[in-house]
This record gives structure tokens, sequence and C-alpha cells, in this order.
């Protein structure tokens, strides 16, 4: 198969390079409409994943609403627990999913080999859930969790994949619920087995119950060479517990794999358990170029993290953001060179026309949709700590870097926590344009936060505001 995708390349003039980015290696899997390989991008090195769909096929099949839906959801849930999508290209006759490489291989194949320790189970479970959680604050629900769709990475740390079967709430039928059968027959909820509509996220905890029982049993909890008599065991809640199982573990399986999906266990509730609590620590992690960064070292590292570049990056985390250190009392260019530090990008003259038309800088807010920009003569550190002090009042998390600040929102959404950036541009030696962005979440939240926070705590800043 790696030869005749090498040919079907070399036939576009690449040799085995795909337009002319990442060269193709061995074949990692394949289904129906689409084939896996291990790439790499010959221009960083970088080793990558590439799913490459067959157009007619997709076509043919009338899939190309599925496969858009796929690429929608994979951008929407960029966590450190879920593999990531990196880009999308296409031919004429292909799609390339280019996706992350993880190089531990299937948790499944883990648990083959025996049941594992029970704090091994538990990090698995605890990764599982915080993805999952993330996935369902977002809308979107995985609906075919099983081990095999569960990676290991070079760490060690579990990556949830395959959000082929996966749906979003828009979605839903007028009832509020899903239709649609989908699963792995031995870790499908009960109540798809109805036939009556279901809850996405409670569909999900319970194949995640089905994990945990997997991964600390070794063995499934319902299961039946018939495949009839196995789905009566999962409607009828028909399991046993080991008596390897501690009593705080049997307390939360049964929670997780109750029969009544309006009585089983919720995403919050499952956090706040006594088993699954031990030695839980949320994830923390941005969001900069589409590609997900953790901020679990930060908090030791004397250089502050990246901070977000484009209107396509999101922001998120689970709990507090680090705040990185800026210099509070630096307040001329002279003495952060002294320093070391990096000069605020200048704004060109293009820049400066489009800023205000009829070359009005008479400091007013300039509005551009999700952009605000302003003039301000204040020193830089005064600006920031106003973005800090606007932050603490409303409860938001800031991450800074130089002269660029996020304040990141804590209040989960279909697109996530209320994230906005703000960067100091030098218009002249004292005066700066500073350009405030909404990053990520809802634009009504955006300009409801810009008119009841943000433009009432800056005015005083504003250039001319004294005048």
């Amino acid at each position: 198969m790696v030869a005749e995708a090498s040919a079907r390349a070399k036939g576009n003039g690449h040799g085995n390079v795909i337009l002319g980015r990442y060269e193709l290696g061995k074949l990692l899997g394949h289904g129906t409409f689409a084939k896996v390989y291990h790439a790499r991008n010959v221009h960083t090195g970088e080793s990558v994943a590439i799913k490459v769909i067959d157009k007619e096929r997709v076509l043919k099949s009338g899939l190309v609403g599925h496969i858009k839906r796929e690429i929608a959801i994979l951008r929407r849930v960029r966590h450190p627990f879920i593999v990531q999508l990196f880009e999308v290209m296409a031919t004429k006759a292909k799609i390339y999913f280019v996706m992350e490489y993880v190089r531990g291989g299937e948790l499944f194949s883990k648990v083959a080999k025996g049941r594992l320790k029970e704090d091994t189970a538990r990090r698995y479970f605890q990764q599982l859930i915080s993805a999952v959680g993330f996935c369902h604050a977002r809308g979107v629900f995985h609906r075919d969790l099983k081990p095999e769709n569960l990676l290991l990475d070079d760490k060690g740390d579990l990556k949830v994949s395959d959000f082929g079967l996966s749906a979003v709430s828009d979605q839903l039928r007028q009832d509020g619920l899903f239709h649609t059968f989908c699963g792995t027959p031995a870790y499908v909820a009960p109540e798809l087995l109805s036939k009556k509509g279901y809850d996405g996220a409670k569909v999900d905890i319970w194949s995640c119950g089905v994990i945990l029982f997997v991964l600390m049993a070794g063995y499934l909890p319902f299961y039946d060479q018939n495949m009839m008599a196995m789905y009566r065991k999962i409607y009828n809640g028909e399991f046993r517990c080991p008596r390897w199982f501690s009593s705080d573990l049997t307390k939360l399986i049964s929670r997780l794999l109750d029969t009544n999906p309006s009585t089983r266990i919720t995403i919050s509730e499952i956090m706040e358990n006594r088993w699954f609590k031990k030695g839980f620590r949320h994830v923390r992690f941005y969001v900069e170029n589409d590609q997900v960064h953790s901020l679990d070292n930060i908090d030791d590292d004397s250089s502050p993290p990246p901070q977000p570049q484009d209107d396509a990056s999101d922001s998120g985390c689970e709990s507090d953001s680090s705040v990185a250190s800026c210099p509070a009392t630096v307040s001329s260019f002279s003495e952060r060179r002294k320093l070391g530090l990096p000069r605020p990008a200048s704004l060109n003259a293009f820049d400066i026309i489009s800023f205000s038309s009829g070359f009005d800088l008479s400091g007013l807010f300039e509005e551009r949709g999700e952009q605000t920009r302003f003039l301000s003569g204040e020193p830089i550190p005064n600006i920031i700590s106003k973005f800090e002090e606007i932050a603490k009042g409303v409860s938001f998390n800031v991450r800074k870097k130089d002269c660029k600040v996020s304040l990141e929102g804590t209040r989960e959404g279909e697109k996530g926590p209320l994230t906005i950036a703000a960067e100091i541009f030098e218009l002249t030696p004292s005066l700066w344009v500073v350009e405030v962005k909404k990053k990520a979440g809802d634009r009504g939240e955006y300009e409801e936060f810009c008119n009841k926070e943000l433009k009432p705590g800056l005015r005083h800043l504003v250039y001319g505001s004294h005048t």
C-alpha cells in the first residue's frame, strides 16, 4: 500500500512527498474509506500520522457532511489528552488529515496482556474523564469510546482518538436527544438498545465505565458469544465486580454502569468521587497556532509561555492558568533593552492609516467586530497592570509575555472559555497602540465583557482622555 501511495505521489511530480510537505512512510492501519500512514514533515523532520481519505468513495457514500463534521469536531476539541489535528489538505482525488503521531500504540494492547495496577488504571481513567468532560463542555459526544480508540504517547499519557462517529449538539432532535445507533457492541449503553433516543453525554459516561472495568478486571463486564444474549445483559445491567475491586471502586463502577441514564453519575460527580480524586490534577494548557502546550511545568520555569499569535487559536484551561512574570517597574525602552527584553512590534504606515480613517488619532476606541484598538501614552507596565486588575475583578486568569496579555475566563461553553488577547505596539517612543482581540469564546459574551468591563476600566488610559 505504501508503494501504491508513493506511485500516486510520484505521478504528481513529488516523489513520495504529499504536496511537497510530508513524506509518506509505513501503513499504520486502514478502514473502509481511509488509510492511515506514518509520515515525516520534510521541513521540520517531525513525525505525523496522515489519514488519507478517498474522495470518490466518500462522495458515492454520501459522507461529505460526515467528513466536514469530523474536521470541525477535531478543531473544536484541542486538548492534551486528545489526538491533535494539525491541518487538512486535499487534491482532486484525496483528502489528507495531518494528525499527531502517537507512538505508544493502543491502550487495548496493554490491557490484552492482563489487568492493570489500580494506580495505573486510575491515571488513565482520570485522563479519559478530563478529555471527555472537555468534549462535552464543547457540545461534542464521542459515541465510540473503547480501549482500541485510546492511544498512549511516549510519555505514557492517554490520547483519545477516532472521532468518526462523534456527534455535536447541533444534531440533536427536537426532543433534545440523539437517535443514531452507533458504537461498539460491548461498550454501548442500554438506552441505545431501546432505540428511543439518548443523551450523548450519558452514553459516553457508560462507555467510560466499561473501560474502567476492563482496565481493572482484564475482561469485559458484559460478554457473551451470542450477541443478543450480551445485549440482554447490558440492558439489564447484569455484571459482577471481581473480589480485588476496592469498595470505593465498586461503588464508582455501579454509578457508571447504572442502566438508568437519569441517575447515572455525571462528569462533575465523577471528579468529586473519592476513588477518582486520589492523585488527580487538573490539566493546564493553552493552544498556540493550533497546537496544544502544557502549562504543568511553567511554575518551575523562569521563562514565560508563548502567547497565542493568530485568530484561529483558542486557549483553554480546566483550572487556573499559569501567571508568567512581566517586569512591572520597567517604563522605558532603553531600560527594557538593557534587560534584554524584546521591543514591541512597530506598526507600519498601512497599520496607522487603517487604525483611524483620516489620520484622526484622537484616542477614541476603534472597533472592528471582534477586535478593538486604542491609543495610550501611559507607561506599558501601567497598561498591563490595568488588564490584570480587570481580570481579577471578574475572576479571569492572566498570562503575560513581554507586551502581550491574555485574559482567560473559566466558564466553559461550546466555543470554550472566553479568551481575550491584548498586545501593545509602538507608534512613537511615547505613544502606544493597544490592540484587543477575542481569541476564543462566544462573540456576544465578548461584546458584553468589552462594554461592561474593558472599556470602562481602560478609558482613563486612552490618549487624550484627560484633556
